[in-house]
């Protein structure tokens, strides 16, 4: 008995000191977690995009793996094999955080993945611990998302305070130190004057700072000196050239059809249209009013019809055998899918099959869109049964001056060569005029000398016909609209009614259900969308990165705002400011956000890699279009020339000889228009400008909100081959010889500054330097070849053809510097 009860207290003392290794074992793990996040936690915004990025490959709707689904509310709460995924209200004991954490001796999910970070954990901690509330209805058995906050108006927040009150300079530096500093980070500080001119310069203009207004700057010392350079760039018509460039991505601008066949279609009034209200800084409201519904504005000008061309950018197939009832299908549903893209920041397109798998939107709300589109004219007629054709509305234009002189000189010559005819008539009576006039006039062969030119004349008269340009127009006689099965354009379903998503705000009392009515719904303050992403576009230019990432979608699958209270601030600062677009980008340049310097410290590069806290200034490669821009700019060959028919500057033999249409050649423009901005470069979405798809320029096939940013051998390639640059080249190295009259030295020191808009470091001028010595010892032993570079080129005087050579080569290297191609 005694042995007995020895026994027992043994063992109850061994039982005793397990549980206290295993109780300190658990308290390890416990306090292994990463703490709950302290902030307060927005299911839809904060947990479910992990849920969705990170988990749902393996416990969504197509893989459940243990059974366990986290894109389910019923499932989630109840569990898959292993039990109930989570405990409301006790983070700490959830097996969702174990997991996720690598306790209990099992091995971190995801799976072969990256693990979550302690933040993540955390924000999942903090939703369990504060009651895992799961909005109804969210997840794949939502019907509506109506507590998704980009379909929640934005409120104007209150501007957060911060410690360093010094740096604000405007209100958008609160928000964004406010983060900075709950990171315990600083800002970095402002850029030197010539990056900072450089910089804004190119995002308002497109084309860099010249030496004069470098210099000016960098002399001016006044408090507002950078202010006053901001106004005078908004005031440049520059501005609207350089602006216009990302909406024409966005309204898949282009001068021809698309398709194999991609005939040319005369579009460039509207490509004028945008980079007018741009310059005008036209209210963005009324921007889209016009584009939308332009001709169905009461009394609609000119102007307001050609706005319109925005939804007859569509592509469209005249190859035989086209359908020309699915080609109208087809162009239907891209003006719904650009609406949503453009306007609502809203991927439409899955539910043109069936309802959208994320986002609050129907099959039915998807063809109540289609429907306020389906009283537009077709582009497409039937003809031989081999034959279609192009036959959408169009709007002739006034004359172009040259149109104008052109049809006066050949009037004028009709006119004369009609008198000069009258004098060798003979005045016959009137039966004799068949019988005698010819017998007499086929002794005179001046006759017909004259009445040849006359016919020619009046020929060249007739050809002058006034340029037209695609527009939309309202059929006569409402069409009844159907649903289409699976998006099956051969299989029409249920009639309905225009409508927009139910998930947003009403349509406004009394509009009509048409375009105009949209565009009215639209552009309503209660619209909690349009004012977001249109500034969070605008935002994305000026600094590399949206506020918003995920620039085409605001829906439950997009990225959560970095600075959300940034975003709604900027929202309704835009719409009560006007809509104006200046007063924005205006807003933004002049913020110390902007003003920072681009420079990253290691410590920088860790905590903030991809600048999602803007703590450095923006840096990035320049459009494609701008790339070109920019070398035309420093060679000082950049036409000022503005508007007009598209232009064809030099392009590689044989681009066009594999597209449909052999005929359509491409015919190099002369003079001026060679050097026109890369706004007005003709633009095929078979084959688009060889170097702006090196450049990563889209094809404009579909809208585009977001150009990739590729770093490839062909870009290098292009700006030491392409036609284009070479004669870039030359120009700069003109402009050197001819600018300076110093020694070489001083003469490399004005082309870098030219490039890159600053002075060269002493290692820098003197490794171009002996590129220099290099080049002239190689062409002066090798004639033949300084020859063949410089042969095309305007050489200054007293400038031998090896020594102009040499520069070229320089001037080559100076475009090719990624400064030189960077903002």
């Amino acid at each position: 008995m005694r042995y007995l009860t020895t026994r027992y207290a043994f063992l109850a003392a061994a039982g005793l000191g397990l549980l206290q290794v295993a109780a300190a074992g658990e308290s390890e793990k416990s306090a292994a977690l990463p703490p709950p996040a302290t902030r307060d936690i927005d299911f839809v915004k904060d947990v479910a995009p992990i849920f969705e990025e990170r988990c749902n490959h393996c416990h969504g709707e197509f893989a459940a793996e243990g059974q366990l689904r986290l894109d389910a509310k019923a499932i989630v709460f109840s569990g898959g094999m292993s039990g109930p995924s989570l405990k409301s209200g006790d983070s700490k004991h959830s097996l969702i955080v174990r997991r996720i954490a690598g306790l209990d001796d099992q091995e971190a999910m995801p799976f072969e993945d990256e693990r979550l970070s302690n933040e993540q954990i955390g924000i999942i901690r903090k939703w369990i611990d504060d009651g895992a509330k799961w909005p109804g209805g969210f997840g794949s058995d939502a019907t509506t998302v109506e507590k998704h906050w980009a379909y929640v108006k934005p409120e104007r927040p209150d501007v957060p305070e911060v410690e360093q009150k010094a740096w604000p300079r405007n209100a958008i530096d609160n928000f964004v130190l406010a983060r900075l500093e709950a990171k315990g980070l600083s800002p970095s500080p402002e850029a030197e004057k010539e990056r900072l001119l450089r910089r804004v310069t190119l995002d308002l203009t497109g084309v860099p700072p010249t030496i004069d207004e470098i210099d000016a700057f960098l002399s001016d010392d006044s408090p507002n000196a950078y202010e006053q350079v901001v106004e005078r760039l908004l005031a440049s018509p520059k501005y609207g050239e350089r602006w216009a460039v990302p909406w024409l991505d966005a309204a898949r601008f282009a001068d021809s059809n698309g398709y194999q066949r991609d005939g040319r279609r005369e579009a460039w009034a509207y490509r004028d249209w945008v980079i007018r209200a741009f310059n005008a800084d036209m209210p963005y409201d009324q921007f889209v009013t016009e584009q939308l519904a332009g001709d169905l504005l009461p009394d609609a000008t000119r102007d307001q019809i050609i706005a319109t061309g925005f939804h007859r950018n569509t592509m469209a197939n005249v190859e035989a055998g086209t359908d020309p009832d699915e080609e109208y299908f087809n162009a239907t549903v891209d003006r719904v899918n650009t609406t949503g893209t453009v306007f609502l920041g809203t991927t439409l397109e899955c539910a043109q099959c069936h309802n959208h798998k994320y986002d609050p939107i129907s099959q039915e709300d998807y063809y109540g869109l289609y429907a306020i589109f389906d009283n537009t004219a077709p582009e497409i007629k039937r003809h031989e049964q081999s034959r279609r054709e192009f036959t959408g509305p169009k709007m002739n234009l006034p004359l172009t001056d040259k149109q104008r002189a052109a049809k006066t000189r050949w009037s004028k010559l009709l006119d004369e060569a009609d008198a000069a005819m009258r004098q060798c008539l003979i005045d016959l009576p009137e039966e004799m005029k068949q019988r005698e006039f010819v017998p007499a006039v086929a002794q005179r062969p001046e006759f017909f000398e004259m009445k040849a030119k006359r016919d020619r004349a009046a020929k060249k008269l007739d050809e002058i016909e006034p340029h037209t340009v695609l527009v939309m127009k309202e059929l006569p006689e409402d069409r009844p609209t159907r649903m289409f099965k699976r998006g099956d354009f051969t299989n029409p379903g249920r009639l309905v009614e225009p409508h927009v998503p139910r998930v947003m705000h009403d349509w406004p009392e009394g509009e009509p259900r048409n375009r105009l009515g949209l565009a009215k719904w639209m552009t309503d303050p209660e619209n909690p969308l349009l004012a977001r992403v249109t500034v969070n576009r605008q935002w994305a230019e000026l600094f590399g990165r949206g506020i918003v990432p995920t620039l085409v979608d605001f829906g439950v699958q997009a990225e959560s705002p970095t600075h959300p209270e940034l975003l709604d601030w900027l929202a309704i600062e835009f719409m009560q400011e006007g809509w104006s677009l200046k007063r924005l980008h205006k807003l933004m340049v002049t913020s110390a956000t902007y003003r920072q310097s681009a420079r990253v410290t290691p410590e920088l590069l860790e905590i903030d890699p991809y600048n999602e806290i803007y703590s450095h200034g923006p840096r990035s490669r320049l459009p494609a279009e701008f790339v070109r821009d920019n070398a035309l700019a420093v060679a000082g060959l950049l036409s000022d020339k503005m508007h007009g028919p598209p232009v064809f500057p030099y392009q590689p033999k044989g681009v066009w000889n594999h597209t449909g249409v052999a005929s359509n050649e491409w015919q190099t423009s002369t003079g001026e228009d060679q050097y026109r901005r890369g706004v007005y470069v003709y633009w095929r979405r078979t084959v688009p400008y060889p170097s702006f798809v090196n450049f990563d320029a889209p094809s404009r096939e579909v809208c585009s909100l977001e150009r990739s940013n590729s770093n490839t051998p062909l870009q290098a390639l292009t700006l030491m081959n392409d036609p284009v640059y070479i004669e870039a080249a030359a120009g700069l190295a003109r402009r050197i010889l001819t600018e300076v009259d110093g020694n070489n030295s001083d003469r490399i020191i004005r082309g870098f500054r030219l490039a890159t808009s600053r002075r060269p470091s002493e290692p820098e001028l003197r490794i171009l330097t002996r590129r220099l010595d290099s080049a002239v010892e190689q062409f002066s032993k090798d004639p033949a070849a300084a020859r063949q570079l410089a042969k095309k080129h305007e050489r200054p005087e007293n400038v031998s053809v090896d020594t102009f050579a040499a520069w070229t080569t320089v001037a080559s290297i100076l475009l090719n510097l990624d400064e030189s191609i960077s903002r």
